[in-house]
């Protein structure tokens, strides 16, 4: 892989750090903008709308630029916007600010992997996906738990001016180590939105909601199952948590690799587990043990299946960075979708609940896949053009 697209995983480690920052610090925050808890928990929801609604028009807006500017803006947008939450004085300032970061690494996820695939042949792009999003999951395992760590001894604040200073570092290699594309021949913005007249790519879309919210039905409500059902001591959580996480990192690497030339065989695979997992989580939730390995499983086989989500997103629409930002924005829903679902059911059925939920959404989103597997063998899109600098010509 072109050392670019691991520096492009390091701004999408800066983003998902900074999404998840607020769920670490909860009460500092509600205690520093004088509101309270449940109204910080509000803030995580402001970033994840702003994601999927916001994301999709601000990236057509910069895909009109090389992929090098485009990035840069969106870099400037996201250190803005921490910039304004670090400096908050009052919760709707830092509601605005939450708005401005989730437009922007929404908008910035979409352009950075429709720039990493790119600049590696056809047949390698799952693989590029995978490096791309190993951004994500590092965020996942170490973002949130880092973050916390500096709030709770230095106060909620310096985490927002750490993130700010990271984002900046970013921007700056990315600068100087991302090469200056043109921007793609033959694309345009009615192109762009021509891909979503084709019905097989919105089945690809709400595969990729059904296996994120399954994965999320479970992952969101991980601390009260481990503490409440499994009978973990809190400090025991962050530890598991952080295998949980390990497992992320170690199954994205495996689905990348596979996501290109097995992309609905390894999704299928990935969805049949997690039903397994999440189901054996459901039955043996009080025994820690195969608790514990089921929770590793999901780990290993939920959002892991990104690459190869994205690869079948591609070759159902286009590699345009519309397309992408679209499908980011269907991955958010199935995070609304499924800790929303799952948690209204808490109250009735127990904490138990978002784990049977979750199983319903796997088995929901391989139902998705059946017409693929009729016609497994679908055209892959039109290959990109041989990036080259601009100012080769």
């Amino acid at each position: 892989m072109p050392r670019a697209i691991h520096l492009l995983a390091l701004g999408i480690f800066t983003m998902v750090t900074s999404e998840f920052v607020v769920a670490g610090l909860m009460p500092q925050m509600a205690d520093g903008l004088h509101t309270t808890v449940p109204k910080i928990g509000y803030l995580i929801t402001a970033f994840a709308a702003a994601m999927a609604v916001g994301g999709p028009p601000l990236a057509m807006a910069v895909g009109r630029l090389r992929p090098r500017p485009a990035l840069l803006i969106l870099f400037a947008a996201f250190l803005a916007g921490n910039v304004l939450a670090a400096l908050a004085t009052s919760y709707p300032v830092m509601v605005g600010a939450r708005i401005i970061t989730g437009v922007a690494s929404q908008a910035f996820i979409g352009t950075a992997i429709t720039t990493a695939v790119r600049m590696v042949p056809a047949d390698r792009r799952g693989r590029a996906v995978g490096v791309v999003l190993n951004g994500l999951m590092i965020g996942t395992l170490l973002g949130m738990p880092l973050s916390t760590l500096l709030g709770e001894h230095f106060g909620w604040r310096a985490a927002f001016w750490t993130i700010s200073t990271l984002t900046l570092i970013a921007a700056i290699v990315a600068r100087i180590g991302i090469p200056d594309l043109d921007r793609a021949e033959g694309s345009s913005a009615s192109d762009d939105r021509s891909a979503f007249t084709r019905p097989r790519l919105w089945l690809a879309l709400s595969t990729s909601t059904f296996i994120i919210g399954a994965t999320f039905a479970a992952f969101s409500y991980l601390n009260p199952i481990l503490t409440e059902v499994t009978g973990f001591s809190t400090g025991a959580v962050p530890l598991l948590l952080i295998a949980y996480g390990a497992a992320t990192v170690v199954g994205n690497m495996i689905v990348g690799r596979l996501a290109d030339r097995h992309t609905v065989a390894v999704q299928i695979a990935g969805l049949l587990l997690n039903v397994a997992f999440l189901t054996g989580f459901a039955l043996f939730a009080d025994v820690p043990v195969p608790a514990v390995v089921c929770m590793l499983g999901i780990g290993l086989v939920g959002v892991t299946m990104n690459p190869a989500m994205a690869t079948r997103v591609q070759r159902a629409g286009n590699t345009g960075t519309l397309v992408n930002t679209v499908h980011s924005s269907f991955i958010t829903l199935g995070i609304i979708v499924g800790s929303s679902v799952g948690g209204a059911l808490i109250s009735a059925h127990g904490l138990r609940a978002p784990l049977w939920t979750g199983a319903a959404l796997a088995v929901a989103g391989l139902a998705t896949l059946l017409p693929d597997l009729r016609t497994p063998h679908a055209p892959s899109p039109t290959p990109a053009p041989t990036p080259q600098p601009a100012d080769a010509h």
